[in-house]
């Protein structure tokens, strides 16, 4: 069994404070848009100022996107509540699904408003997504804002009222997973599009089959639909776009390490 550990709050001036979760989430995705950067110019198409721009939108996206799926599709209870500024205290409860979902979605709105080609980057989010995500999960385990059905199994917490899964810790594992792969059929010079496919099918797989281990039995529990959470029916999706990613017809262009040397046509003369 592992121990509850509960880290502390940053103390901030004027007597704010930031929770573990957004310091490891900050985290997350700083080092995730680094490694994207890093990708978009080591394996194509070689310019990173996209994914330099995109970060702000992706974020700004994600927060809300994951606090409206949490407010209406887990909690709709908190809709009844005379609060009118629910909507805008993102803080108070965020969907890591949701967040996904929006953080997509304002990647798609950047990309379509400058007017710039999404598909050569896509490869290079996947390689920043999966580490970034990760390290956010760590967060969440922190936190334990995922807690599980009661188990005796050997990776449980020891939460208060008994051991139970903890769903953040085993998205960290599948992540970190993830991210192996990635990087090593990156080695290999996939056609475009073959690393998001991957890990969209695999992130999706493993989260469908995880979300049953949630929690039923608590006070605060999360909604579901036909015996399925909100992320399940999201990740359904998510699978479909991956499959088609690893399906389609290869583009022209392949992830290509710009580093490695091309053979030359010998010139004229020589």
């Amino acid at each position: 069994m592992l121990p509850y550990i509960e880290l502390p709050a940053l103390q901030l001036p004027f007597g704010q404070k930031i929770d573990i979760f957004g310091v490891f989430s900050t985290v997350g995705v700083g080092v995730g848009a680094l490694l994207a950067a890093r990708a978009a110019r080591k394996y194509g198409p070689g310019d990173d100022d996209p994914l330099r721009g995109v970060v702000t939108w992706a974020v700004m996206f994600g927060l809300y996107g994951g606090h409206f799926l949490h407010i209406f599709g887990y909690h709709p209870e908190l809709l009844t509540k005379d609060d009118p500024w629910l909507f805008l205290r993102f803080w108070e409860g965020l969907s890591s699904m949701g967040g996904v979902l929006g953080a997509l979605i304002g990647i798609f709105v950047f990309f379509r408003r400058e007017k710039i080609p999404l598909n050569p980057y896509l490869d290079a989010l996947a390689l920043g997504t999966a580490p970034g995500w990760a390290i956010a999960r760590v967060g969440c385990f922190f936190v334990h804002d995922h807690p599980g059905l009661k188990t005796d199994f050997f990776l449980a917490v020891q939460y208060p009222g008994g051991p139970r899964h903890d769903l953040g810790l085993y998205d960290v594992f599948v992540l970190l997973a993830l991210t192996g792969v990635l990087y090593w059929v990156a080695r290999s010079k996939p056609r475009q599009g073959r690393l998001m496919g991957i890990l969209a099918v695999g992130y999706s797989s493993a989260r469908f089959l995880l979300d049953f281990l949630r929690a039923s039995d608590m006070s605060f529990v999360d909604r579901r639909y036909a015996g399925l959470t909100p992320a399940q029916y999201i990740v359904v999706g998510l699978f479909a776009v991956g499959v088609w990613l690893l399906t389609r017809p290869a583009p022209e262009v392949q992830l290509v390490p710009l580093d490695v040397p091309k053979d030359t046509p010998a010139t004229a003369g020589t």
